[in-house]
């Protein structure tokens, strides 16, 4: 007679639990089953991301991005290792901000770092009241009601500033005094920043105080900054004060180069712009003021809060003079004031 093998399957194989597996593979089975989920809860967490909102784009904003990774590092964190970093670049337009920080937010990311200046911290705040934001910028953020006060910033954004609308009247000062024969200056803006008002209307104050002609000239991208310095040049004006400015800090190679293309003495706020060739700077440094930025989003990733974290003032200013550049312009530096100087390019 036939056995039918579905209805009378054959008996186990001697050591086996069916279907050909060893009482020995089946336990091991369902302990893997049984501590799959705590392995699970084991694995380490997603890497923290951080949102960049840069002015510029990647390839001149190099000096940001590398002083702001050495600040995490700094923190203990290194990008691609323990940190993940989201870019979005304006590529020197302030209305692209609104958009790239909306971005941002929709991502969900760990931290924005607000580096276009006042701009971007302005649109970040609008973007969220809720994603830490770490800002690095000139203007007074308490006017801006972007934090409480800047020992208690109370929300969600702390950050740096440099004043460097205060800046602005010294700068005009140091130049008076460094060509000395200049009665007319003029001051180069960017007419798309939110600061502009501001730096004109203290533009105008310190033009009137040492009495100076003053020719504003604009420049927004780095084709109207060639035309801003031939309309400088056609003015007669005897030197210029580059207004502070996330684009102008992003075109510092190019703007020493058409200052002396054009023979023009000029000034900026950062120490940056010396050492690219200009005449003098008086300011703080781009770098220190990015690195400080990324000190703080290390902090707030290791769990500090932005509300507790006061607002820094990058206080200390320097004066560079390069001394090479005014060689070529001609210039003779008075003595007093090549003392005063914190650094002398020769």
């Amino acid at each position: 007679m036939t056995t039918d093998p579905k209805k009378n399957p054959p008996p186990p194989l001697r050591g086996t639990v069916g279907w050909g597996v060893s009482r020995r593979e089946f336990i091991a089975l369902i302990a893997a089953a049984i501590l799959r989920p705590s392995t699970v809860r084991a694995q380490k967490p997603a890497m923290p991301v951080i949102g960049f909102l840069g002015p510029g784009t990647a390839e001149n904003d190099v000096r940001r991005v590398r002083a702001f990774t050495q600040g995490l590092r700094e923190m203990g964190y290194n990008e691609g290792q323990n940190v993940a970093i989201e870019y979005r670049w304006a590529e020197g337009r302030y209305d692209q901000f609104p958009p790239l920080a909306a971005e941002l937010v929709q991502a969900r990311v760990n931290v924005i770092a607000a580096i276009g200046g006042t701009a971007s911290a302005v649109a970040a705040k609008a973007a969220t009241n809720s994603v830490p934001i770490v800002f690095a910028m000139a203007a007074n953020p308490v006017d801006l009601r972007l934090v409480e006060s800047l020992g208690r910033p109370g929300g969600n954004a702390t950050g740096l500033t440099n004043s460097a609308v205060e800046v602005g009247p010294k700068l005009f000062e140091l130049l008076r005094d460094m060509v000395p024969t200049a009665t007319r200056i003029a001051l180069l803006v960017n007419p798309t920043s939110p600061l502009t008002q501001y730096l004109l209307r203290d533009a105008e104050a310190a033009a009137r105080t040492l009495r100076l002609e003053l020719h504003v000239a604009r420049a927004s991208t780095t084709r109207e900054v060639e035309a801003a310095f031939a309309a400088v040049s056609q003015s007669q004006a005897g030197a210029l004060v580059i207004a502070p400015d996330s684009f102008f800090s992003d075109e510092l190679e190019e703007l020493a180069a058409q200052a002396l293309r054009h023979r023009m003495p000029a000034i900026y706020a950062t120490r940056e712009f010396a050492l690219a060739g200009g005449f003098a700077s008086y300011g703080a440094s781009i770098a220190e003021t990015y690195r400080l930025a990324g000190v703080y989003a290390g902090r707030i990733l290791n769990g500090e809060k932005p509300a507790d974290l006061p607002v820094q003032q990058v206080a200390k200013v320097e004066l560079i003079i390069n001394l090479k550049t005014a060689k070529v312009l001609g210039l003779d530096i008075p003595p007093s004031l090549l003392a005063r100087a914190d650094e002398v390019i020769e």
